[in-house]
Order: C-alpha cells, then sequence, then structure tokens
C-alpha cells in the first residue's frame, strides 16, 4: 500500500475507530440492559452471562481467523464483510422474540464483529508505519473505548428507560452504515505480501477449546462441578489444547505461529489482555447487577453512577498512547497495574460500594487502570512483528481481550451463581449478591496484580531482546516450511 497523505491517514483512522465504536458500544450499552432482559425474557444468572458470552465467544474463535483471511484476499473486502454482518445481526437482535434467538443473533454479531476489529488494526498498522506516529493512533483507538465505556451506558440508560431494551441495537444500524459507505470510498485495499493458507483444524481446535472451557464454567453452578456434562466439556478443552499445541508447530503456515510467544513482550501483552479484560467485563457484569437489582437504580442512574470510571477511561486511554509513543510501554503498564489492583481491594476488602464516596473512588480507579492499559497491549503486540502479519498479530492480541472478557463474565457470573439462590428482587437476594461479590472482587484484584507484575516483566531490557530475536527468527523459514519447501522465499 502506497504512503496516504496525513488528511488521508487521518480519514482512515476515523472509520476505522468507527467501527471499534459500534462494537465497544454495543457491549457497554448491554450490560447497562441486562435487568431489563431478565426481566423481559425471564432470564437466569447464566442466561445473562450467555447473552455477553455467546458474543465474545464467537468474536474469540474466528478473530485469528479473519485477520489472516484479510492479509490473504484484501482487509478492505474483509472489513466491508464485517460491517454487513455485524449491522445485520444487530438488526435480528433488536427482534428477537425471546432469549435463545437473542443468544443466536448475537453470535451472528460475532461473526462480522470478528472481521472489523483485528482487520482494522491491521489497517492502522499499514497506514501509520512511523513507530511514534503508530503508537498515537493506537491512543487514539483506545479513546474510543473511552467514548464507549462513557456514552453506552448514558445512552442505554436513556434509551432502556424510555423506548426499552432492544432499541439498543438500533445504534448500530446509521454508525454501522455510514462506516461501510466510507470505507468503500476512502479506505485503500492492502494484502500482506505472502500471506498465511487456511489452517481450518487448527480453527476447530481453537473452537474446542475455547467453547468448551466457556460452558463448563458457565454452567457449572448448575450443574456440579462433578457432573458428567461439565467433566466432559473440560475434557474436550484440555484435549483441543492439547492438540493445538501440538498440530500448530508441524504447519507449513499455522492458524497461530507459536514463534510469536517467544517475544517476552508479546507474550506479556497477551497475558495482561486477558486479565484486563477479564477484570472489565467481571466489573461491569457485577456493577450493572448491583447498581439495578441491589440498589434499585434505574437504567439510566445506574448509567450515570458508571460515568466516573467511563470519563477516567476517555481521558487516560489516547494520554497511555502517549506514553507508549514517547516513554515506551513499561509505565503505563506499571500505572494501569497498579490502579487496578487498588480499585478490587477497595471493593473486596473495604465494602466499598456500601459508601458511594469509596465506591466512585474504585470507579475512578479502575477507569484510570483499564484507560492505560489498552495502548501498550496494543502497540506491543503489533510493533515487533513484520508487516505481512500484521493482521494475524492484531488478531491475537484482540482474541486476547475477548478471552479475558468471556472468562471473566463466566467465572464471575458464576461466582455470582453460586452464591445467589434467592429470586432477584427479594431481601435475601440483594443480601446474598453483596456476600457473593465479595471473591467476585477478589478475582479483578488478582487480575490487577498480574497485570502490574507482568507488565514490570515483560517490558524491560531483557524483554526487549526478546523481541527482536524473534523478530528475526519470523522471517526466516520455519522448519515445517523447510520441510514442506514452502518458505519465504519460495
Amino acid at each position: 500500500m502506497s504512503e496516504l497523505s496525513h488528511r488521508r491517514q487521518m480519514l482512515v483512522l476515523a472509520i476505522c475507530c468507527m467501527s471499534l465504536l459500534i462494537v465497544s458500544l454495543d457491549n457497554t450499552v448491554l450490560n447497562v440492559a441486562l435487568p431489563s432482559m431478565q426481566k423481559e425474557l425471564h432470564a437466569s444468572v447464566s442466561g445473562l452471562q450467555w447473552t455477553i458470552d455467546a458474543y465474545t465467544l464467537v468474536l474469540a474463535s474466528l478473530l485469528m481467523l479473519s485477520g489472516s483471511t484479510a492479509d490473504r484476499i484484501g482487509r478492505r473486502r474483509v472489513f466491508k464483510a464485517g460491517l454487513v454482518i455485524f449491522t445485520l445481526g444487530s438488526a435480528l437482535c433488536s427482534l428477537a422474540p425471546n432469549l435463545e434467538s437473542l443468544v443466536a443473533f448475537r453470535m451472528v454479531q460475532a461473526v462480522g464483529g470478528s472481521m472489523l476489529n483485528p482487520v482494522a488494526m491491521s489497517i492502522i498498522t499499514n497506514t501509520f508505519t512511523a513507530p511514534r506516529e503508530r503508537a498515537r493512533a493506537i491512543g487514539v483507538w483506545g479513546g474510543v473505548v473511552g467514548i464507549s465505556m462513557a456514552a453506552g451506558p448514558l445512552v442505554g440508560g436513556l434509551l432502556v428507560d424510555s423506548v426499552g431494551w432492544r432499541s439498543i441495537f438500533w445504534l448500530n444500524l446509521p454508525i454501522g452504515l455510514a462506516a461501510l459507505v466510507l470505507t468503500w470510498r476512502y479506505v485503500p485495499e492492502s494484502r500482506a505480501p505472502k500471506p498465511r493458507r487456511p489452517d481450518p483444524v487448527g480453527q476447530l481446535l481453537v473452537i474446542g477449546v475455547f467453547g468448551a472451557l466457556t460452558y463448563a464454567i458457565i454452567e457449572a453452578p448448575s450443574a456440579g462441578l462433578t457432573s458428567p456434562l461439565i467433566i466432559s466439556f473440560a475434557t474436550v478443552a484440555a484435549l483441543s489444547l492439547t492438540g493445538l499445541l501440538l498440530y500448530e508447530p508441524r504447519r507449513a503456515e499455522p492458524l497461530i505461529d507459536l514463534r510469536f510467544f517467544r517475544s517476552a513482550p508479546f507474550s506479556g501483552a497477551t497475558v495482561i489482555a486477558v486479565c484486563a479484560f477479564a477484570a472489565l467485563g467481571g466489573f461491569l457484569f457485577v456493577n450493572t447487577l448491583y447498581l439495578q437489582d441491589v440498589r434499585g437504580l434505574s437504567a439510566l442512574s445506574a448509567g450515570l453512577y458508571m460515568l466516573p470510571m467511563a470519563a477516567m477511561t476517555f481521558v487516560c486511554a489516547p494520554l497511555s498512547g502517549r506514553l507508549v509513543g514517547n516513554r515506551g510501554p513499561r509505565l503505563s503498564l506499571l500505572i494501569a497495574g497498579t490502579a487496578m489492583t487498588v480499585s478490587g481491594v477497595l471493593f473486596a476488602a473495604f465494602d466499598a460500594e456500601a459508601t458511594t464516596t469509596l465506591m466512585f473512588t474504585g470507579y475512578v480507579l479502575f477507569g484510570i487502570g483499564f484507560g492505560m492499559v489498552n495502548a501498550p497491549i496494543t502497540n506491543t503486540a503489533v510493533s515487533g512483528m513484520p508487516r505481512s502479519q500484521a493482521g494475524v498479530a492484531a488478531a491475537v492480541a484482540s482474541t486476547s481481550r475477548q478471552i479475558g472478557q468471556t472468562l471473566g463474565v463466566a467465572v464471575i457470573g458464576a461466582v455470582l451463581a453460586g452464591g445467589v439462590t434467592a429470586a432477584a428482587g427479594s431481601a435475601p437476594y440483594r443480601a446474598g449478591f453483596t456476600d457473593a461479590s465479595r471473591p467476585a472482587w477478589w478475582i479483578i484484584t488478582v487480575c490487577g496484580v498480574c497485570v502490574l507484575l507482568v507488565g514490570a516483566l515483560t517490558s524491560g531490557d531483557w524483554a526487549r531482546r526478546t523481541a527482536l530475536r524473534t523478530a528475526r527468527r519470523l522471517e526466516e523459514p520455519s522448519s515445517a516450511q523447510v520441510a514442506t519447501g514452502t518458505d519465504s522465499k519460495a
């Protein structure tokens, strides 16, 4: 792809950010609507988990396939297809007659969503080639997450209270259509010079790992940890993971190039993404139910309560992008890990939800932490990799985010479901919810500690040396490529 003018680069960045906006807005708006969905669709806690995790699970399973496909057949082509499918899925969600249909239509949304964020990040990576410009562009990208977190609860709460929860999916229709037209007009086509071949076996193994593990976690509270069903799904997940680790290195062009993980910064970014987004998924899930079901707030009031967290994410995301561009990822990661850890401790050990001032303090700290963590994750994931594999590298980072959010909602939802047995709205339910949320907050705290420790370990001089060695190895043919005669010089 030829170099674009600065004005055209900014326009491409804006179009890519529109896709991120509808995907991120969809998640934040949906969280505010959960209690309303629960009442109208007569859903259990596990049913609410599936409305979120059906989306993130499919998204995580298909992101790497979408990234490699975009590298192969054209990033703009895949991006446009994603916009069409996501917009169509949003329209179907607004018409869902029951919980099962809603979950199915959310999966349609996810198929389209898998073609948006990693492909958009690949487009950005190939548009902004200078490291500092790329870091700042990624900071703007992260700021869009803050916008969605700020606008989502407010807009979602207003729509839920005035029109109903179905209207939250209408938001995606005009934005998706506008992004489609602008992409067709302004985004140039780009492909990887030597893209990878399809890997259907690897894709099935990825689906087996994520799908079976998520199902086992969500359904364990109702079925029992030792039930044959849960044990069977846990076994499928373990066998799929084992198969993935054994099969992928033998392929000349694998879906997941495990050599990526020889880079300490890349591996660290993957772990940090899982932990940070697990904390986010759990944080939103617990607080949405607490504010509306326990405190009795309306959807709009609950959105206003969450505004301090969203506002700090909005402020800190572009600041983090500039810090990463000027000083590297270390400082952003240390701030993020510290803030998320302290926030979790306030709720887990000091009952922050019992005092509005302390609760808002916890919200602000979590918003700072999450705002600071996104830019270093993305920048670290793509900056050390060959540009020809930008789509795959970005997809791994995006997959890690979705895995984290899926596991966060699944695990923390399972903790709540196991601790809350009374019907929603009753006094025992309120007391049981507060008690059951305590271990959930400790889980969020542990996620913050992991962000802090892994960030410190994988952002120093030793880690940078491993990234340089990995980049050189990725430009060389693997043993499998040599054996099959498909190296990069072939």
